[in-house]
């Protein structure tokens, strides 16, 4: 297993270096940051002094070779708006993204499997009909849409959750829920739908081996059956379709947190894009990316854990 661990770590290098220098080129290639802070009325002599004074008049190279190692020190720079520090405005609202990553994540896949595994069991049937339907309906409205209907009914109408804001965890776990409900309700739409219908198409299948057939012979409950049986030889496509779902998490707290006005990473995306904040786009497309390969190296371990075949 060690082994196996060490061959996706080495085989995750390449994939680091490459995101590495796919962002660095493209903000680079994209626009001039100093003619988009010093604005239209900036003379030539003031831009050409920022540039010498920000390194780049630099070959593009040793600019590569300065900003990597910046960034392997955890230094990501200053913004070019604010004059911040980048990893400090990351940091104070990184708590809030991952707020809601990991409450949509949770919800998404308590709700989703159990779902898929039903719709399974009584396939052809009314309530795979339904669990189908409801699918359909929930791939089908944006996220966007169903954040807004969600703050029109329970935040405006009744009056029953905060309609905007975020309320930290050291504040009260009651109200970081309350302030979390609806944007989690409305990222994990979508994340649901594809989680339940992989659940369900992989349930079915294994739902037809012989050893179903076996266990229900020889005195299994279905509930039984479905946990100890159905799900474990079927959790491999389930567990690719969630680390494939938290890339869709990952992008979708950038509407989200706008929607739900929530001080997240999302919004800082958005805020920096409009100002043309290069550094801060970098440092958040960088954390996003590394987020998304580790991921993807989480779920390879989970295979080989799952399936020991995968390990050889």
């Amino acid at each position: 297993m060690l082994k196996f661990i060490a061959y996706r770590l080495l085989g995750a290098v390449p994939v680091v270096a490459l995101v590495s220098v796919a962002v660095f080129l493209f903000l680079r290639l994209s626009g001039d940051p100093v003619a988009a802070m010093l604005g239209e009325n900036a003379t030539a002599e003031q831009v050409a002094e920022i540039r010498h004074a920000m390194g780049l008049d630099r070959p593009i190279l040793v600019q590569f070779v300065a900003w990597l190692g910046h960034l392997l020190r955890g230094d990501f720079g200053v913004s070019l708006v604010t004059r911040e520090s980048v990893w400090t405005m990351v940091h104070d609202r990184l708590e809030t993204t991952l707020s809601l990553a990991l409450t949509t994540i949770v919800a998404s896949v308590v709700i989703a499997v159990p779902l898929g595994l039903l719709a399974a069991r009584y396939r052809g049937g009314w309530i795979d009909r339904g669990i189908t339907l409801l699918c359909t309906v929930g791939f089908s409205v944006p996220t966007f849409v169903v954040g807004y209907l969600f703050v029109w009914l329970f935040s405006v109408k009744l009056g029953w959750l905060p309609a905007q804001g975020y309320a930290r965890l050291g504040d009260g776990i009651g109200r970081w829920l309350l302030h979390l409900i609806g944007p989690t309700v409305a990222m994990s739409s979508v994340f649901i739908v594809l989680i339940a219908r992989i659940t369900r198409a992989s349930a079915i299948e294994t739902l037809r081996q012989d050893f179903i057939r076996t266990a229900r012979a020889l005195g299994a409950g279905e509930l039984r059956v479905s946990a100890l049986f159905v799900l474990r030889n079927a959790a491999t496509p389930i567990v690719t379709i969630i680390g494939v779902g938290i890339g869709v998490v990952l992008t979708g707290v950038v509407v989200t947190e706008t929607v739900f006005n929530l001080p997240g990473l999302g919004r800082l995306t958005i805020e920096a894009v409009l100002a043309r904040d290069f550094p801060v786009i970098q440092c958040v497309i960088v954390l996003f990316s590394f987020t998304y390969v580790f991921i993807n190296l989480m779920v390879d371990i989970v295979y080989a854990l799952l399936d020991p075949r995968i390990r050889y």
